[in-house]
């Protein structure tokens, strides 16, 4: 029975604006991951794809897509659908399988073609669709949560638009020498306050962009690692944690929360649970976390994930940014690839490049970008309706 899942490979495509079919991308990403891997293709025994489901039919079988696209070789598949942490639940799904005995080499696979604008709900009348009504009724885009939640944070902990800035201007330096990510220019915090207004009090160079792009992973057990590799990055832990009843604080797409007037609230959060089950897991502390990635779809939500994950108390993320912990050389690096503010959004690929990164990270693979020292990362992610994500890697 094994215990341990290895990273033997990782590949990406890079995120932009391309104007292909996701699959080409997924393809570019799946054959440089077997590469790294000195795996060949014919090897792979089993295929998890991360569902895009804005691009016809193919979408929602990724895992059979991308078998087709590469080549039919036999494997076993499963295609994993849970919006922004469908890229955790494929990582999860192959893991499971190789923990499980049922295989020894795995391939993992995201990819996205995103549209012009807002990320929408798919087209039709839907009464009983939460989603579908923030949009059509409320007019409530994803920028008009991520505008709450940063006056949330103004308000409970005295957050300030320039902190957000700072936010932009370390991960717009962090992503200037990763060749995968979109934006490669460095950005000042007069230039991210002067951007138009988006969503009070966040600006446009405070929110992330939609792009294609993906990632990929070769995930085997650790007797097949053995072959190739003495010391392996490993999966420490996952977590897919819902939420508790009752929900006091309004998770995107809802725009009501539940009232704690009969049953209290929960001791731990919806986000604070993600990380902590995840630690919970590996069997490790937040304070042995040398580098993250976090999901910054705002400048705002990053400083809300440092404390979700326990790099520091509620209320005290303004400091450890301000201190500079969380730039590279740092106590504890945040978004080194340059994050979502370099990258942009590209749905179920977003949570498996955060892999990619931090497997780069623990090799000593990412060149001016290099955590020095780096043993133990964290990923944090979140899809929509209560799908969490996180993985804990460590060598």
């Amino acid at each position: 029975m094994v215990d341990q899942v290895a990273i033997l490979g990782v590949g990406m495509h890079p995120w932009g604006k391309w104007g292909k079919n996701f699959v080409e991308y997924g393809v570019k990403a799946a054959e440089d991951a077997l590469k790294d891997a000195g795996v060949a293709w014919t090897d792979i025994q089993y295929v998890a794809g991360g569902d895009t489901i804005r691009n016809g039919y193919p979408g929602y079988v990724a895992g059979a897509t991308f078998v087709q696209a590469l080549g039919w070789n036999g494997a076993q598949i499963s295609s994993s659908y849970g919006a922004c942490a469908s890229g955790t639940q494929a990582i999860e799904s192959a893991r499971m399988r190789i923990l499980a005995g049922l295989c020894d080499v795995a391939l993992v696979v995201g990819s996205d073609t995103t549209p012009k604008g807002f990320l929408a709900p798919n087209k039709g009348t839907r009464g009983d669709d939460p989603d579908w009504l923030r949009f059509r009724v409320l007019g409530a885009t994803n920028t008009t949560y991520f505008g709450l939640y940063a006056r949330r944070r103004m308000d409970v902990y005295g957050a300030t638009s320039e902190d957000f800035a700072q936010v932009k201007v370390k991960n717009s330096r962090h992503g200037l020498s990763n060749l995968n990510a979109r934006y490669r220019k460095e950005v000042s915090a007069d230039e991210v306050l002067s951007s138009a207004m988006v969503a009070n009090p966040l600006r446009l160079l405070d929110i992330c962009a939609t792009s294609d792009g993906a990632a990929a992973l070769v995930l085997c057990s650790m007797e097949f690692a053995r072959r190739f590799t003495t010391n392996p990055v490993t999966i420490a832990g996952i977590a897919s944690v819902t939420p508790v009843y009752p929900s006091t604080t309004i998770e995107m797409p809802n725009f009501s929360t539940d009232s704690a007037a009969a049953v209290p609230a929960p001791i731990r959060g919806f986000r604070d649970s993600i990380a902590y089950t995840a630690y919970e897991q590996a069997g490790i502390a937040p304070d042995e976390v040398n580098v993250a990635e976090v999901y910054d779809l705002s400048t705002a939500l990053e400083l809300d994930w440092y404390e979700n994950i326990g790099l520091c108390q509620p209320g005290d993320a303004q400091k450890l940014l301000r201190d500079g912990d969380t730039t590279i050389g740092g106590r504890v690096p945040v978004n080194p690839s340059g994050g979502l503010a370099c990258f942009g959004e590209a749905v179920p690929a977003q949570a498996i490049a955060q892999v990619c990164e931090l497997t780069w990270q623990l090799r000593g693979q990412a060149g001016a970008r290099q955590v020095q020292g780096a043993k133990v990362g964290i990923t944090a992610n979140q899809g929509l309706f209560g799908h969490g994500s996180s993985v804990i890697v460590k060598r």
